[in-house]
């Protein structure tokens, strides 16, 4: 099997978190990973719109898929912001910020990439021998 990658815009709004996760899962039916990537895009598109300049009043976010025989690369991009995305331990009490730690925890690879202008967040997952037939 040789590597395909798929790519799509979203408006950077709420409603594009859920039409964001069916892309993934459409792609990836019958993968064994698709949970995961399905979780795994929703916490970097839900970062995207909350912490970017995405979120703002005709914002947008890149969602890419890139599949290879044994692993499986999710990828969004951002239109930039202040800081940089940073997994840290959240307070006990507070309702945020597991989002990257979750990432984390499910791949077996992540990392940021860009500026100010404009980031990709992206994981790894291994999608193991499975998934050539699933394709």
């Amino acid at each position: 099997m040789s590597a395909w990658r798929f790519s799509r815009y979203f408006l950077g709004s709420a409603p594009s978190i859920t039409e964001a996760r069916r892309f993934v899962v459409a792609l990836l039916r019958g993968w064994p990973v698709v949970d995961e990537a399905e979780l795994i895009v929703s916490e970097l598109a839900t970062n995207a719109i909350r912490h970017s300049a995405s979120g703002r009043f005709g914002g947008r976010f890149l969602v890419s898929v890139q599949a290879h025989p044994d692993r499986l690369w999710l990828g969004v991009l951002d239109e930039g912001g202040l800081s940089s995305p940073k997994a840290f331990r959240p307070c006990p009490e507070g309702e945020g910020g597991r989002g990257l730690l979750l990432v984390a925890s499910l791949a077996i690879d992540w990392g940021v990439w860009g500026d100010e202008r404009g980031r990709t967040v992206w994981a790894v997952l291994h999608a193991g021998s499975q998934a050539a037939s699933c394709v």
